[in-house]
């Protein structure tokens, strides 16, 4: 049997103080039922008072009262379906059948603590010394069993773990209270930045509205220049640069024209050489016809007179083709010129008083508007192959800027709205442990849970991380198991539990889960790593942050068993 739950002990404590002053019960009953057993002469069954039997049939080993309430000391009754939890029945309409009122048969325990321990043990021939430390179970020493009162040995055994496990249950409670402060502490800085973003953004809104507008003035104002071309001139700096570019041409061409005769010059005074040693060396009175009316050939060709090279006129070429000779073709730089065609043809603006040139240049520009709304002139900031106005382009990047800014603090904002807005638990108590992970080590491989995160298993091979899920939710449920003696478990009662889903897919399965149940410990523990079905897992796992109040029980709504 397991030891009493500390429900059974919490109701009998209160009892043990008058426990002294009463009168002597019959065998098995507990001090909250012996106000059924003061009369000396007669017994009524709790639940069914109708029935009333003489005191002399109280323990005689057989089931008198449907109820079970006239064998409190003796299995006789076992067989009776019990209540739960443990408590006296309420009759209704003053019978309850086959139904076992009492809680089982009462050990003292004195030294210790006392307990009820089940009608089917009482008199089995077994110690049942983890419930019913004095022994008096075995009261009828069936097959010579005798059961030795330990209550003084175990019940000091037990205090000293029972100060343990009070000790680490204070220690768990000040971390709790520790998390729940980290967690008021974040929750504000979320609600401070939300404020923050707030008037952060609608500053923003008004800026993007000024620049929108501003943008707009740039554009209807740049509307009224004339016609750009590739530069930041205008028609005069593309006239300018169109001679630029076919000047140059001309110049190329020039060099390439003069490199091909200086070649040819060459090849002719090379093939004149050859003529020439051909006429002085050959024999006359070889009697060669051919041979005869080359030399002939050339003789006429050296006799003919050829105007000789202008040396003048090539050094002046020279002179206009070297960049850096006075001479040569100088151009301003009108690309840089950001004047328009109105201040290069019309500078007798700046003759004018400046209230009158304000004036003609306001109406000039706003006629030169009206003109290209209406289509009689071409819109500046359409023209084909011309690029944007720096002025514009300007205005547009600022704008552009802000808007990104004011959506990314938008979208920060939202994200910030929607995370006060999640479960986090009691308290928010949750928010403090987010994103911090524990490990357990589990032979091929190690298990890690990061809370409100992920849970991943990792493979010790140098293999690929496996994905058992993402967090999804906060859920309850009820756990009645066992708790180990170094007091990692999850006992008995209502419990939270992380839901992570989502995880990666398994080969011919689902997509991986874990379910995560949580149970009162001093630190964070990754306690067990189970795999429930394929792909199906559950980890339990130990965190201040489920511990409540003093019995640190871990629970979600129901008081249950003390893991600490």
């Amino acid at each position: 049997m397991g030891t009493p739950t500390l429900f059974t002990i919490a109701a009998l404590l209160p009892l043990l103080a008058h426990a002294a002053s009463e009168a002597p019960r019959p065998r098995g009953v507990g001090p909250e039922f012996a106000k059924f057993y003061k009369d000396p002469n007669t017994f009524t069954c709790i639940s069914n008072p109708s029935i009333k039997l003489p005191v002399s049939r109280l323990n005689d080993d057989y089931c008198d009262c449907p109820d079970g309430s006239d064998e409190p000391g003796t299995s006789a009754c076992a067989h009776i379906s019990p209540l739960s939890p443990p408590q006296p029945a309420k009759a209704k309409d003053g019978v309850i059948n086959n139904t076992l009122v009492l809680p089982g048969f009462y050990c003292k325990n004195k030294g210790h603590l006392p307990a009820y321990l089940p009608f089917t043990n009482v008199n089995d021939g077994v110690c049942d010394y983890e419930v019913c430390c004095d022994g008096s179970d075995e009261w009828e020493g069936v097959g010579g069993t005798k059961c030795e009162d330990r209550c003084a040995q175990i019940g000091k055994e037990w205090r000293k773990q029972d100060e343990a496990r009070q000790k680490s249950l204070t220690a768990a409670n000040k971390r709790r209270k520790e998390l729940v402060a980290e967690a008021a502490r974040l929750k504000k800085e979320v609600q401070d930045r939300i404020e923050t973003l707030k008037t952060q953004t609608h500053a923003m809104e008004l800026k993007v509205q000024a620049l929108e507008k501003n943008l707009q003035e740039v554009e209807r104002r740049e509307k009224g220049k004339v016609i750009r071309g590739a530069g930041n001139g205008g028609k005069v700096t593309v006239l300018a640069s169109l001679a630029k570019d076919r000047i140059q041409e001309l110049e190329d061409q020039v060099k390439r024209v003069r490199g091909e005769r200086d070649t040819a010059r060459s090849r002719i005074e090379e093939l004149e050489g050859i003529l020439r040693r051909f006429k002085e060396e050959y024999n006359p009175n070889f009697n060669d016809e051919g041979v005869k009316r080359a030399v002939k050939a050339w003789e006429d060709y050296a006799a003919t007179e050829r105007p000789a090279p202008e040396a003048a006129k090539d050094r002046d070429l020279d002179d206009i083709l070297n960049p850096d000779s006075e001479n040569a073709i100088k151009w301003e730089d009108y690309e840089a010129n950001d004047e328009s065609d109105v201040d290069v043809l019309y500078q007798f603006e700046a003759y004018l008083p400046i209230p009158l040139r304000n004036w003609v240049d306001a109406k000039l520009r706003s006629l030169r508007v009206i003109l290209i709304e209406n289509g009689i002139l071409a819109d500046p900031t359409k023209s084909d192959g011309s690029q944007e106005p720096k002025a514009v382009t300007d205005a547009r990047n600022q704008l552009s800027s802000a808007q990104t800014e004011l959506q990314n603090d938008k979208n920060e904002l939202q994200g910030h709205e929607e995370d006060l807005n999640k479960d986090y638990g009691p308290e928010d108590v949750f928010r403090a442990l987010k994103g911090r992970c524990i490990e357990q080590d589990s032979g091929e491989y190690t298990y890690e849970l990061c809370f409100l995160d992920r849970t991943t298993q990792k493979s010790k091979k140098g293999g690929a991380n496996t994905g058992m899920g993402n967090f999804a939710r906060i859920e309850t449920m009820h756990v009645d198991e066992p708790v180990s003696a170094d007091g990692k478990g999850l006992g008995t009662g209502e419990r939270y539990v992380l839901k992570y889903e989502n995880g990666q897919h398994c080969w011919n399965g689902p997509a991986r889960s874990t379910t995560v149940v949580l149970a009162c410990a001093e630190k964070e523990e990754l306690w067990k790593v189970a795999e429930e079905e394929k792909c199906v897992y559950r980890m339990e796992v130990g965190t201040a942050a489920v511990c409540e109040g003093r019995n640190g029980n871990g629970g979600a709504g129901k008081k249950g068993h003390d893991e600490l």
